[in-house]
């Protein structure tokens, strides 16, 4: 398969969407835990993996986004 411009863009977007609402929800998490919300250690533990795992697919889609931009313009 050969990558397009528009799927270089649908990658960079949905990269961004997923640094955007991550980056929020992980703000959202460390000001609840510093108000000192009462919730499990698991809570905390499974929320902050699964923001550093979103990040982590940002970073894919995002690469991969800006190859494929690279190669569309040939």
């Amino acid at each position: 398969m050969k990558f397009e411009r528009k799927h270089a863009v649908l990658l960079l977007v949905v990269a961004a969407w997923n640094v955007i609402t991550f980056g929020n929800f992980a703000k959202n998490l460390y000001s609840a835990y510093e108000s000192g919300e009462d919730r499990a250690a698991g809570y905390w533990i499974a929320h902050t993996v699964l923001i550093v795992v979103n990040f982590a697919i940002a970073g894919v889609l995002g690469s991969l986004g800006v190859k494929a931009l690279r190669g569309s313009k040939g």
